[in-house]
């Protein structure tokens, strides 16, 4: 089962080895958290049958909670993830909403994947990414999860040496110029870099193997042996040199044909083949670099080539024994030879790569310990010519080491789009109010529209729902480690609580309440289709109707308080809310969850928004700032409640005092308030000033014959 808390390490320790027993059956221990991943060996006896770590050690990736998820992945040898199980997590959609065996069937989808592919949530055009669906209505949460349980299972891999590190390979291997030609000597290309060197003495590999004798007797002061890793067999230790190695890569002509000559070096480029490269590995000193102990159609086991991680192994057919070379100021060699790098190697001649040479030391009769010394070499940026990427490659590098959060982003482009347009219209809507209240049965209509967008739209299918939760997570973010990421990684809860706050500057929270939450505009359209069906309507005296609006705010200073013990339990408390099982999750929930929004809608049938007049938290939350708001668009006239008490009556919400003024902090920008204050038929004060001036027009009209005939007279 999940902890949705934090929880001791020895219970993930036992919910961790239950996993592992049942991914690895024949795994017998575990050995202690080892390297900076704290990662554990699966041993079956003393066999590697994987490893196991938990994402923590890894990555730190906020979630949508602002929290991290923590993950056991298990990975066998191959560095293929066997097992993702999520132990620790404090997502607020998934405490008290969508069952978390959702979530662990999620995680289950990635058993099998190598922890160097691409994986996917949803679909792509990528043929070689593995896709896995999003879980309805917690889609940032287990796009967190991907990223959290591939960045983690890569880094591991890499860090045991499972896959390679393919971060630093280029998209397109550079290509190496063929012309070009200087004729040089062996000085220049050893100072310019053409021609790397190791020098190795007898003391310096001496005190290689005693550095490792010293290490294994620190670790194992019980072990047997050490003393003798220090010692060369045969006795005192030998002076001066160990060996002189050099290494070029032949491929440029200014480097092999001046090194082989001109015709050894035209037979050698009819010999190599496309994506087959060459270098020249010489040497003198005591150890040779092909060993005695070598045999046809064995390896090479003193040298090899490591770039990427990769290691390149040379066999007998890769080399080509040199007799000779062609170059003034050569120094004395006592070995020298060609090895080919061959094509399956994805050699990149333009990287920087390294020539490892391997030393082993007897111990004992059949024991010996090895060490290895580097020769790093990179070809000079003037031989090769690197390809510009296509414009698929620069896409897949900008896409790489983009942020998560733009990623999530671009996915929802769409969504984004639309959100945006509609928030344009509003604001349009907001700065036209007086031009569209004139025309109330226009803006009726295009109200409703508006509202019936809100709930499909922003909330069914964008799940664009914000809730008290992200107030709480914003002000603990704000506490404790605020970071923009956390607020970016869901873009329509960014956007809307942006708008948000700018609107509670200028409007006050009634824009949100009253045009954006989809709830309440679920809600308002259940009234409206109430009161065409003449359901009697039932509003409570104002007396008691303003003492219930403290309610919601008892209850934000309840959570919030909660909240600093414990956010996870506010998140499970904040279920006041009735968000997730009617918008979120589209009533797909425990039955308990499902009748609490039945009853709210049923009740709200008979008198309008009762949720959000008395008990909705976040409401309360966004009315304290409102006292801040910089402008009253909401027109009234000085006769507004003494004697017209229309708009009082009238207010839905009651948000109108009976002695006219509007409470802001109650209002949710209907705007019927505003179309009777224009209406000329039905505002009272309009109606009154329309008939005096009828009456004072008829008796100006009256007085005109009376004038006319005293003149005739």
């Amino acid at each position: 089962m999940c902890l949705p808390f934090a929880a001791h390490a020895a219970s993930f320790d036992d919910i961790g080895w239950q996993r592992v027993s049942q991914l690895f059956p024949t795994a017998t221990r575990w050995s202690e958290p080892e390297g900076e991943y704290q990662v554990r060996r699966l041993l079956a006896g003393d066999s590697l049958v994987g490893y196991q770590f938990q994402s923590l050690q890894v990555v730190d990736i906020p979630a949508y909670s602002g929290k991290p998820i923590n993950l056991q992945i298990l990975l066998d040898t191959d560095g293929r993830i066997a097992d993702a199980y999520v132990l620790e997590h404090h997502e607020p959609i998934l405490l008290v909403g969508i069952p978390e065996q959702k979530l662990h069937d999620f995680s289950a989808k990635y058993q099998g994947v190598m922890a160097d592919q691409r994986v996917v949530v949803g679909n792509t055009s990528d043929p070689e990414a593995v896709t896995v669906d999003a879980v309805t209505g917690a889609t940032v949460t287990v796009m967190v999860v991907n990223e959290v349980i591939m960045r983690s299972a890569h880094e591991v891999a890499v860090s045991l040496g499972l896959i390679e590190d393919v971060s630093n390979r280029p998209h397109a291997p550079a290509v190496v110029k063929t012309d070009g030609f200087t004729e040089t000597d062996w000085q220049s290309l050893t100072g310019d870099g053409s021609v790397r060197r190791l020098h190795l003495t007898w003391t310096q590999v001496d005190k290689a193997f005693a550095d490792i004798a010293e290490k294994d007797l620190q670790g194992h002061r019980q072990g047997r042996g050490q003393g003798q890793h220090q010692r060369r067999q045969g006795g005192e230790s030998k002076q001066g040199t160990f060996i002189d190695m050099y290494v070029a890569q032949l491929d440029p002509p200014s480097i092999g044909r001046n090194l082989l000559g001109e015709r050894q070096y035209a037979y050698l480029q009819e010999q190599l083949k496309d994506g087959e490269f060459a270098i020249a590995v010489l040497a003198s000193g005591d150890y040779s670099f092909k060993g005695s102990g070598y045999v046809r159609g064995g390896i090479f086991d003193r040298i090899q080539l490591r770039q990427f991680g990769d290691i390149i192994s040379f066999r007998d057919l890769d080399q080509q024994r040199l007799s000779d070379l062609y170059i003034d100021g050569l120094p004395e060699l006592g070995e020298m030879s060609i090895f080919t790098i061959r094509d399956h190697h994805q050699f990149d001649p333009g990287s920087p790569w390294s020539l490892e040479l391997l030393v082993r030391r007897q111990t004992g009769p059949v024991d010996g310990v090895f060490t290895s010394f580097e020769l790093g070499y990179q070809l000079p940026e003037r031989y090769v010519e690197r390809p510009a990427p296509s414009a698929e490659q620069l896409a897949a590098i900008e896409a790489a080491n983009r942020p998560m959060w733009v990623n999530i982003w671009y996915q929802k482009s769409f969504q984004i789009g639309v959100v945006l347009t509609a928030l344009l219209v509003l604001m349009v809507i907001l700065f036209l109010q007086d031009k569209f209240t004139q025309k109330p049965q226009f803006l009726h209509w295009l109200r409703r529209g508006y509202l019936l967008f809100t709930v499909v739209f922003i909330g069914w299918y964008a799940l664009g729902q914000l809730s008290v939760v992200n107030v709480l997570t914003f002000v603990h973010a704000m506490m404790q480690d605020f970071r923009w990421e956390l607020f970016l990684i869901d873009p329509v809860i960014f956007i809307l609580w942006t708008f948000t706050a700018a609107c509670i500057l200028l409007w006050g929270r009634g824009v949100f309440c009253g045009w954006l939450c989809p709830f309440g505009a679920l809600q308002e359209l259940i009234n409206e289709a109430a009161r065409k069906l003449k359901i009697p309507q039932y509003e409570l005296p104002f007396a008691v109707h303003e003492r219930l609006w403290a309610i919601k705010y008892i209850i934000l200073l309840l959570l919030f308080g909660i909240s600093l013990e414990s956010l996870a339990t506010a998140e499970r408390f904040a279920e006041v809310e009735p968000f997730k099982t009617a918008i979120t999750l589209k009533f797909d929930r425990q039955w308990w969850f499902v009748l609490y929004a039945v009853i709210l809608l049923i009740v709200n049938i008979f008198t309008r928004k009762v949720y959000c007049r008395y008990i909705c938290p976040l409401g309360a939350a966004l009315a304290i700032p409102t006292k801040l708001k910089l402008f009253d668009w909401l027109k009234r006239r000085k006769d507004c409640g003494n004697p017209c008490k229309l708009c009082a009556i009238e207010c839905e919400i009651q948000a109108i005092h009976p002695d006219g003024h509007i409470d802001h902090n109650e209002c949710h920008y209907c705007l019927d308030c505003q179309m009777t204050y224009h209406n000329e038929r039905k505002c009272p004060p309009l109606v009154a000033k329309n008939k005096k001036r009828q009456r004072a027009a008829k008796q100006d009209a009256g007085q005109i014959p009376v004038v006319q005939i005293e003149s005739q007279a």
